[in-house]
């Protein structure tokens, strides 16, 4: 296979397809929360497209397909706090897999560890961004704890998903026949 290493219509055409993906994911699997609310996998795309297209690509793609999902699901009130808060998301993760590249490279199995400390802060920003958006932008105040239950338990299918599906990706060396 050709590789198309810093080649931007690749990377565009791989943003849009993680996007779909993203939104596809959050909206197959649909449970819904008492807050009104569901648990999705998006969160696992966030995860690889962060991994998988780095910090630009994979915050517009994260950010854009859970967007898009609020928005068709029924929920656009969400849309421009979703939009916001998984594109910060999958800056978190690749943020930790620079910080961590050196480490990774000496000692390869290690990356699964990263990998799922880049998914725990990133899940931190969702939890909090959630919170804060509820409590103060919908007006639901001390009310909006009621939803960091379910999206903890979100938030840990996204890491466990996430994590496995980027190491799938990373031994398979899917993104050096791609992009750099």
């Amino acid at each position: 296979m050709k590789s198309y290493k810093n080649n931007t219509l690749v990377k565009m055409v791989l943003c849009a397809l993680f996007a779909s993906l993203c939104c596809v994911a959050t909206m197959i699997i649909q449970i819904p929360t008492p807050t009104g609310g569901f648990l999705n996998l998006g969160d696992a795309i966030v995860i690889l497209s962060a991994f998988m297209l780095g910090p630009v690509y994979g915050a517009i793609a994260s950010g854009l397909g859970s967007a898009l999902a609020d928005i068709f699901a029924g929920y656009a009130q969400y849309a421009p706090a979703t939009f916001v808060i998984k594109a910060l998301m999958a800056l978190c993760v690749c943020l930790a897999l620079r910080l961590a590249k050196n480490i990774i490279e000496k000692k390869p199995g290690l990356s699964i560890l990263f990998t799922a400390m880049g998914g725990v802060f990133a899940e931190i920003i969702m939890i909090a961004g959630y919170l804060l958006f509820e409590a103060v932008i919908l007006g639901y105040g001390a009310g909006a704890f009621a939803s960091v239950p379910a999206n903890s338990m979100q938030g840990m299918a996204g890491i466990v998903a996430g994590t496995l599906l980027t190491e799938i990706m990373r031994k398979a060396k899917i993104k050096e026949k791609f992009i750099n």
